[in-house]
């Protein structure tokens, strides 16, 4: 696998379609990645049913762009994922509509996945996950390609390409996830488990119009980052991804646990960057969750055991119910892996004895009303 990182400049999407086609000319042109008759899935990053200026889902001027790139090689494009709530043709086609997927396929000749089927796939290789359901188009293909957002995140710190492989776990299965995985460490093994298996051919980070704040759903902020980057190797383009970010490393648990594994690329030394110098590329100001702005592992490094887990528990940021703003749609009460949601007079409460700090909740809410309040040591600390 090469460990290069590809990066372009493009500071609006109109520009996508050639700045594209410019970047994987540098890394040998899409014949590389695609054959003539081949049908290769699209794993877009779609989170949810958001507009294209919310900087929740991949754009759909990259999907678009990738696509036809593919397409002009006799191979055949099929945009797929699994976002967070259930699995149903109804919420599928309002999330292609919504977050511009439909006029993609139309523009570059594409097929929007309708096939809501699973299959059980095995990870003989997996340190954490030996098997899982997977959704059929990522079974089915004959190849993937990653093709994923930079956005910060409230659990995970940071989403880009690694992480753009849990949308492979269909619908509501992923709640369990959550509750089986609950430490970041554990989960980090598990979205690297899945995107060994997935193994995609070629990895493309849209961050012409990145997130940044409490990301990755409606609550995280647009941030213009005018930048397309590319990789074989979704870890290496994840350290190149936070390094723009300026996300301190002991903060992402995804590249510590690929050092524990012994994977290569796991530290921005071990990445050679094609296109960019990084120094120019960082971005001082970008904002970030705020358990990063905390300083929470700062915090907690020298402390183990019992000690760690009570700093945790006092430094952890609880969702709490903006009453004014929840329409009681419930999709947090179904997305919450602890069960420790309710619904009481068409309002959701959180119980947090019972969370167990995820933010499935703050991720999914359209209505931006899960607001996350600071832990009582996090408080003290600021």
């Amino acid at each position: 696998m090469d460990h290069k990182v590809y990066i372009i400049s493009c500071t609006d999407y109109s520009q996508v379609g050639t700045k594209l086609a410019q970047l994987i000319a540098q890394m040998g042109g899409m014949e590389r990645y695609a054959k003539a008759g081949e049908r290769l899935l699209l794993k877009a990053n779609l989170l949810a049913a958001a507009v294209p200026e919310q900087a929740v889902c991949v754009h759909p001027a990259v999907v678009a762009a990738a696509a036809e790139l593919i397409g002009a090689q006799g191979s055949k494009a099929v945009i797929a994922d699994s976002p967070g709530g259930p699995y149903l043709e109804a919420g599928m086609r309002r999330l292609y509509e919504k977050s511009g997927m439909v006029k993609a396929a139309e523009q570059s000749g594409a097929e929007l996945n309708y096939d809501l089927s699973t299959r059980q796939v095995s990870l003989p290789q997996g340190k954490v996950l030996r098997q899982a359901e997977i959704i059929a188009p990522a079974v089915d293909c004959d190849g993937m390609f990653d093709l994923c957002k930079m956005k910060t995140h409230t659990f995970m710190s940071m989403t880009g390409a690694v992480k753009n492989h849990f949308g492979l776990i269909p619908g509501v299965t992923k709640v369990g996830f959550h509750a089986s995985h609950q430490e970041k460490s554990r989960f980090a093994d598990m979205l690297l488990d899945l995107a060994a298996w997935a193994n995609p051919r070629l990895c493309i980070m849209d961050a012409v119009l990145a997130m940044e704040g409490d990301g990755p759903g409606a609550s995280g902020t647009p941030r213009q980052v005018g930048l397309l980057l590319a990789s074989e190797d979704p870890v290496a383009l994840d350290v190149v991804a936070g390094e723009i970010m300026g996300l301190p490393r002991r903060e992402n648990p995804i590249l510590l646990a690929a050092e524990r594994r012994g994977l290569s690329p796991s530290r921005i030394e071990d990445v050679e960057l094609v296109g960019g110098e990084l120094a120019r590329l960082r971005i001082p100001d970008y904002r970030l969750p705020g358990h990063v702005r905390s300083n929470i592992m700062e915090f907690l490094g020298p402390l183990t055991g019992p000690a760690q887990r009570l700093g945790k528990a006092l430094m952890a940021q609880t969702p709490r119910i903006l009453s004014e703003r929840c329409v009681g749609c419930a999709i947090c009460k179904n997305a919450c892996p602890a069960q420790a949601i309710t619904m009481k007079d068409r309002k959701a409460r959180v119980s947090p004895g019972r969370c167990i700090h995820c933010y499935c909740c703050h991720e999914l809410c359209p209505q931006k009303a899960v607001a996350l309040k600071r832990g009582v040591l996090s408080r003290l600390l600021k």
